[in-house]
């Protein structure tokens, strides 16, 4: 048996394996090219300039031919296309909003940020929001469920849509993390009332900072377009929007997008299939090999595996001390694997288990609601249980088959010398 490298052993591979930013990655001359362009055009404001060239717009009509969505609006970040879509749904002081105890902070942050109170839903196999924990979380004052698909793995949709639509509450999909997944070979993203996206540095296509919403619904849209800026609606034609200012008009803030953020999106939303198509081939082949050498192994669910972008591979331990164990292992091997979060539910983060905001009086979560609340360490069993004992692989969209192969070796290297993964 082989030495592990955290006991003197020489390590699977003599460097890292490419770092986790699947867009950044594949950064180019495209990119380069056209933010060159903008740049020499002295335009880089998205709605006037001395020589537009239409980035953000082109960016945006990209996302709704490839998605089949008839609306898309580029805005400055993921939070505040969660922030917008939000705001056109019309959530505020005194709604509440569930959210799903497996997430980046961000998603219940954004909306204490809309002045409503996030409550947790538990989390199934797939470490996503488990469509079963609903009844639980949902009371009378809830006015939306985000759901967020980890690390480029669906969410089970159907029945969390069924959910959604018996009791007249909205679908918020969060695919900060998982542009391109699929559900029953539609585009998560679309499925629910509105969609957003992120474009940051760790996500799967960037440019640095910047983010989307999408909706098949008009008024949704122009709720959101007011909202990201500053309550106008310029380009009316362009939305088929003809209503006038002083009928729906209300304040909004400035979420635009710049056209050199959207001079790279676009051809990072080029490069989308290819980053996928990459990703999912070395996903597929490391998981089969895994499988077949390491009898047992346990993969995280998936309720739709040909929706999968595999730019994650999701490995649950019996135990959290077993997967902290293997991933200090691994990661001496040159192959990265993490818990997420901490390996801890979103609500432990202290400003949300604290329920603590930056506004007077503790507003919005100092509303008088009918049944408060409360937030408990373990109030959501499962994910406090899974999480910590979940490891992620990153899957770069620039692997070689060496590289896979030695994410295949270390992997089974560590399992022979700590007999751990099952």
């Amino acid at each position: 048996m082989s030495k592990l490298a955290k006991d003197g052993g020489t390590p699977v591979r003599s460097k890292a394996l490419p770092p986790n930013y699947p867009g950044a990655v594949v950064y180019g001359k495209e990119e380069a090219d056209f933010t060159s362009e903008v740049i020499y055009a002295q335009s880089p404001f998205r709605y006037y300039g001395a020589d537009m060239k239409g980035a953000v717009e082109s960016l945006e009509n990209a996302m709704t031919r490839d998605l089949n969505v008839p609306y898309a609006l580029a805005v400055t970040s993921g939070t505040a296309a969660l922030v917008v879509a939000m705001k056109a749904l019309g959530i505020g002081y005194g709604d509440k909003v569930i959210v799903p105890a497996n997430t980046f902070l961000a998603t219940a942050g954004a909306v204490v940020c809309c002045n409503a109170v996030p409550v947790y839903c538990d989390v199934d196999d797939s470490l996503n929001l488990d469509p079963h924990d609903l009844e639980r979380v949902y009371d009378e004052e809830v006015k939306a469920v985000i759901v967020v698909p980890i690390l480029g793995n669906p969410v089970d949709m159907d029945p969390i849509v069924a959910f959604a639509k018996k009791n007249g509450i909205a679908v918020i999909e969060d695919m900060a993390q998982s542009c391109g997944v699929r559900y029953k070979g539609r585009y998560a993203g679309t499925i629910g009332d509105i969609g957003t996206f992120s474009f940051q540095m760790n996500k799967i296509i960037t440019s640095g900072e910047g983010g989307a919403v999408v909706t098949h619904d008009l008024t949704l849209m122009e709720r959101a377009i007011r909202y990201h800026d500053q309550g106008i609606v310029r380009h009316r034609a362009r939305y088929g929007i003809d209503s006038p200012d002083e009928q729906f008009a209300f304040s909004g803030q400035n979420f635009r997008m710049n056209e050199l953020s959207g001079a790279v999106m676009v051809e990072q939303w080029k490069k989308l299939p290819a980053i996928i198509g990459n990703m999912r081939k070395q996903h597929d082949r490391i998981a089969a090999a895994l499988a077949s050498e390491i009898p047992g192994i346990k993969f995280r669910a998936c309720p739709d595996p040909d929706g999968t972008i595999g730019s994650n591979l999701g490995i649950i331990f019996p135990a959290a001390g077993a997967a902290a164990a293997f991933n200090q292992a691994i990661n001496a091997e040159n192959v990265q694997a993490h818990a997420l979060y901490g390996g801890k539910p979103v609500y432990m983060n202290p400003a949300l288990f604290q329920q603590r905001s930056a506004e007077k009086d503790n507003f919005p979560y100092n509303y008088p609601f009918k049944k408060p609340v409360v937030v408990t360490e373990n109030m959501c069993p499962r994910a406090v249980d899974l999480i910590p004992r979940t490891t992620y692989i990153p899957i770069s969209p620039i692997l070689s088959d060496q590289d896979g192969a030695d994410i295949i070796e270390a992997v089974v290297k560590v399992h022979k010398a700590l007999h751990v993964v099952v």
